[in-house]
């Protein structure tokens, strides 16, 4: 797995932009805003019912943008069959060999490829954790809740190694064994040398209410990154935001590269023109 495309995936599930206000409050929400065009994004098609809208870009890129109900306040029920969908993209164990076979990849190759995204989960975390110090007292100043610096580069130390175990930040990075689990303020981060899951869950103000004791809101990010997805994808995920009594909007996403920052924040906006976070 390119290194490039971890970085990517863990500056979508760190950053974002801010959006244009929702044209109905998000908790009475009954259809999508979908435009015509969100940055690269343009409209494909949009479901009949409104409840959701399919976008592609020019390399080929897919975006599902979703509105879903929720039962009771379990936000997170809703989004578990969203994510078994994703789960679904990874290839059986025997068509990956066969496909890496038939492509000229040698294990060697994958070992390097392993190694260097355990090396950059690495520094992305050992970044993420020293933000997130200051995290409460940014979350006061910026409603978004927004790590901005988490996907700026940093330098790598020497064998990068991080083993860091404190209250709120859990850290075990080590580039000999290819492998990092990062647990930084929310952001969960595994890697391995088959790829990288990502997942990111924080509770926020819903807009309009910055001065409000309660978070009403939330927004939930999950990212498979991996090189033995179908159809030759790259990374797959979801990027949610709404209420947490629902509806809530969910993004579902399938890219073939995991370079394309402005894609992400495509994402996001759709996402929070239609969550209202």
């Amino acid at each position: 797995m390119k290194s490039l495309l971890l970085l990517s995936a863990c500056g979508l599930a760190l950053t974002g932009l801010g959006a244009c206000a929702p044209t109905t409050p998000p908790s009475a929400r009954v259809a999508l805003d979908c435009p015509s065009n969100v940055g690269d994004l343009k409209l494909s098609t949009m479901g009949s019912d409104k409840k959701s809208c399919l976008y592609s870009n020019r390399e080929g890129d897919e975006v599902s943008l979703r509105l879903i109900a929720v039962s009771g306040s379990a936000y997170d029920a809703a989004l578990q069959p969203v994510e078994a969908e994703l789960q679904g993209e990874v290839q059986p164990a025997t068509e990956a060999k066969a496909g890496d076979a038939a492509d000229g990849k040698s294990a060697v190759a994958s070992a390097k490829a392993a190694g260097s995204a355990a090396s950059d989960a690495s520094a992305v975390a050992k970044q993420a954790a020293e933000d997130a110090k200051g995290s409460d007292r940014k979350a006061d100043k910026d409603e978004d809740g927004d790590s901005r610096d988490a996907d700026d580069s940093s330098p790598h130390h020497g064998g990068d190694h991080a083993h860091i175990d404190l209250p709120g930040i859990h850290i075990n990075a080590d580039d000999d064994s290819s492998t990092a689990n990062i647990r930084v303020s929310g952001v969960n981060i595994d890697a391995s040398d088959s790829g990288a899951t990502i997942r990111v869950n924080r509770d926020v103000r819903l807009r309009g209410e910055a001065f409000s004791r309660d978070k009403r809101g939330f927004r939930a990010t999950y990212i498979l990154a991996r090189d033995d997805l179908k159809d030759g994808w790259k990374a797959v995920g979801y990027e949610a935001a709404g209420p947490k009594t629902g509806p809530i909007t969910v993004a579902v996403f399938k890219a073939h590269e995991g370079g394309h920052h402005d894609v992400s924040d495509d994402i996001k906006r759709l996402v929070r023109r239609n969550g209202g976070v």
